[in-house]
């Protein structure tokens, strides 16, 4: 009884995320300080009179910029069209056989030695083998970021995340990476494609996530099987 107990004990432990604690209790994904939320500063710099009609420290931008995000804190829009697949193919044939024979004298000295059933040999030998992957990924939809960090050569880094609650469990939807002005749209809309360095995550918890997941007793026998 005290060996079940232990070996029960030790699986909880080897089979608990690091993130999560002694009974299992997660850390909540929102609180991940790698896609939290940047604001700009709070008050924006004084104007300074010049005389001038356009003052760009009053919220000008330039007539070809339009309305286009381009300063930490601004709002950008993340479409996600990612697609991936993968398949892979091989094959192997081979086959070899030999044989040799050696006909006795049937006549003379030497015919009561040997008979024409004692010498003669064949072999054979083959082998054929298959394999076949596939895998394909797919995942679409839209995430609004801000605006990080800007980069003396234009491109900025960008982060964010969303949560959907559901009536059967939470969806957690996060991203992080390096944007380029030049593929920001007029409507401040970016394919996640031409996100630099990203790091999409895309989780969840409650009951469906649960049902989906092995016991940790069972994923502890699936680590030590040699199976």
């Amino acid at each position: 009884m005290k060996t079940l107990i232990t070996l029960g004990a030790i699986a909880a432990l080897i089979a608990t995320p690091a993130s999560a604690g002694l009974f299992g209790k997660k850390q909540d994904p929102m609180a991940d300080p790698a896609y939290q939320p940047t604001f700009s500063s709070e008050e924006a710099p004084a104007a300074h009179a010049n005389g001038s009609i356009f003052q760009a420290s009053a919220g000008y931008s330039a007539l070809f910029n339009g309305a286009r995000a381009a300063q930490v804190g601004d709002i950008i829009t993340i479409l996600l069209v990612e697609r991936t697949q993968a398949t892979k193919s091989n094959s192997a044939n081979t086959d070899r056989s030999g044989s040799i024979g050696l006909t006795p004298p049937s006549t003379g000295p030497f015919s009561k030695l040997f008979s024409a059933s004692d010498v003669g040999a064949s072999g054979s030998q083959g082998f054929k083998g298959k394999g076949d992957a596939a895998q394909s990924n797919a995942l679409s939809g839209e995430i609004t970021v801000t605006i990080a960090k800007v980069y003396a050569n234009g491109t900025m880094l960008v982060r964010g995340q969303k949560a959907l609650t559901l009536n059967r469990g939470d969806e957690y939807v996060q991203i992080s990476g390096l944007v380029r002005q030049a593929d920001i749209g007029p409507d401040n809309r970016v394919l996640s494609t031409r996100v630099a360095d990203a790091r999409i995550t895309y989780t969840g918890k409650g009951e469906i996530a649960r049902a989906s997941r092995q016991g940790w007793l069972q994923r502890f026998f699936s680590m030590i099987s040699p199976f």
